[in-house]
């Protein structure tokens, strides 16, 4: 195993002149691309991010950001990922509690200034915030941060880098829980490698590709299956921002992209394309796709219409480094539809009873999962950690499922109550916590409601405060202020009381639908 800085040394290395990133007018050889992280992480020595300190970025996919997360992995940072929706209430908590000291964000993303957000809170910890695009203001500019390194001696960055182990913790990203408190995952550099490499070996990644990543870096399936992949490949980095249907297209036309990766959403709304416009994409190879229930024509569409040659679903979760099972290649339409595929090597799977019981092949139980994939724990969260994880290593996902004779898992429920809102987890709990912060919600329940686009999103079934006549449009509308848009309810409900049991539990089951 190695780190990831040193994916990037040996792809340098391996393919000097090879292009590694494609960004807009702006495209970079592997060497470049070395070169350019070195130059910021010399920028990190000096503005004094220490060994083991965070760092955070909030921005969309570029090449800014491939770039801050290496050089600052490089000298033994911590990455810290954060949602480009995030408002800046949810930004400001995980910058807290990870008690991050350096902020990479955007200023011009969709009319959004990122920091701007952050105006209001407090953040005791944060020392600088360093804009990537946009105009700075009184932040600094990505470009002085970088120059205020050239004192750092090559000397002093060598020493840096040569003190990275497998074994540090790369990156904290984090993932919501049904208590509605986000936990932080954390994984190591030895770990996200070992994981990728298996992961480029099952779809048959290659150093010709060229791989459109539409799936966000602050997500595992952009920034590990996405990014890092390319760089343990040797393939092109090509990374759009947002996703446009028109641009997709244009991109994959006029850069012969092979790869492309994306929640069944994406692949549907592409082949909702005139017959003429999908002609362009024969340049088409990979499809990785999975975080829902894919329909089998699905699968057969995308091969025979979107011209892909083979097409992969996986299963994972930020706690096991972002995989546990993949599809392989000659895996037919119905096992690619049906199933999340087989364990990767050197990863166990199990299901279980409610007692911990493992449970027959072909029946229904918890998914249990142990191997080098288990990250290392929550964040300052010993009892959530142990709670996940128990002593002889196995990760409780919470998901259930089951397994066939040859090892095909096969989900059938997810985690209690949570839903994915066009392929991003929504717990409720987070959900209901945010809505009850509105003076004229008294009561509120959280639950997924079937979406034709997006797979489900949330229905909210509110109790007004006393004397409140609060309508379903200022709800949501309040809602998309306070909140990721993805958690913002769609629908709203009003009811005089939600029904509970004894215990004062929420029966979401007895809630009209």
């Amino acid at each position: 195993m190695t780190t990831i800085p040193g994916v990037l040394a040996s792809a340098a290395d391996r393919w000097p002149s090879n292009t590694a990133i494609v960004d807009g007018d702006q495209s970079f050889t592997f060497t470049e691309l070395r070169e350019r992280v070195d130059a910021a992480a010399k920028g990190m020595i000096a503005a004094g991010l220490g060994e083991g300190d965070r760092f955070a970025i909030w921005a969309p996919n570029c090449h800014q950001w491939i770039i801050a997360a290496i050089a600052g992995q490089s000298v033994g940072g911590v990455l810290v990922t954060l949602n480009t929706r995030f408002k800046g209430g949810e930004a400001a908590d995980i910058l807290r509690r990870s008690r991050c000291r350096f902020l990479f964000s955007t200023t011009d993303f969709l009319e959004t200034d990122f920091p701007a957000l952050l105006g209001d809170e407090q953040l005791p910890a944060l020392e600088a915030i360093v804009v990537m695009s946009g105009s700075a203001g009184s932040n600094s500019a990505f470009t002085d941060f970088i120059q205020n390194g050239a004192k750092v001696t090559d000397a002093q960055l060598g020493d840096r880098q040569a003190a990275l182990t497998d074994n540090d913790i790369a990156d904290i990203i984090f993932t919501s829980g049904t208590t509605g408190a986000p936990k932080g995952a954390m994984t190591t550099h030895g770990q996200n490698v070992a994981v990728f490499e298996t992961f480029v070996d099952a779809i048959g990644l290659r150093q010709d590709d060229r791989y459109l990543i539409v799936n966000p870096f602050f997500h595992s399936f952009g920034y590990k299956a996405g990014w890092l992949a390319c760089l343990i490949a040797g393939a092109a980095i090509y990374p759009i921002a947002t996703f446009d249907t028109s641009a997709i297209a244009e991109m994959v036309s006029h850069h012969k992209i092979t790869t492309l990766p994306g929640p069944p959403t994406v692949f549907q709304t592409l082949l909702q394309l005139p017959r003429t416009e999908r002609e362009r994409f024969r340049s088409l190879r990979v499809a990785t796709t999975g975080a829902a229930v894919i329909p089998i024509d699905l699968v057969r569409r995308m091969k025979e219409e979107l011209f892909f040659d083979d097409v992969y679903t996986a299963y994972g979760l930020t706690e096991s480094t972002g995989v546990v099972s993949l599809c392989r290649k000659g895996d037919n339409f119905e096992t690619i539809a049906t199933t999340c595929g087989r364990a990767m090597d050197g990863v166990e799977v199990k299901t279980v009873d409610p007692n911990g019981i493992e449970t027959p092949a072909g029946e229904a139980g918890e998914i249990w999962v142990r191997g080098f994939n288990v990250m290392r724990g929550y964040l300052d969260d010993p009892v959530a950690t142990d709670e996940a994880i128990t002593s002889d290593g196995w990760l409780k996902t919470g998901d259930i499922g089951t397994l066939d004779q040859n090892g095909y898992l096969r989900i059938t429920d997810r985690k209690k109550d949570m839903f994915i809102v066009g392929g991003f987890n929504c717990y409720p709990a987070e959900i209901e916590k945010l809505m009850l912060g509105h003076p004229e919600i008294a009561d509120v329940a959280v639950v997924g409601m079937p979406d034709g686009r997006l797979g489900e999103v949330a229905h909210g079934f509110v109790v007004r405060s006393n004397g409140s006549a609060i309508d379903e449009t200022a709800v949501i509308e309040w809602a998309r202020g306070a909140m990721a848009n993805y958690k913002a309810p769609r629908k709203i409900t009003f009811l005089d009381v939600l029904p509970r049991n004894a215990s004062g539990k929420v029966q979401k089951f007895k809630l009209p639908r």
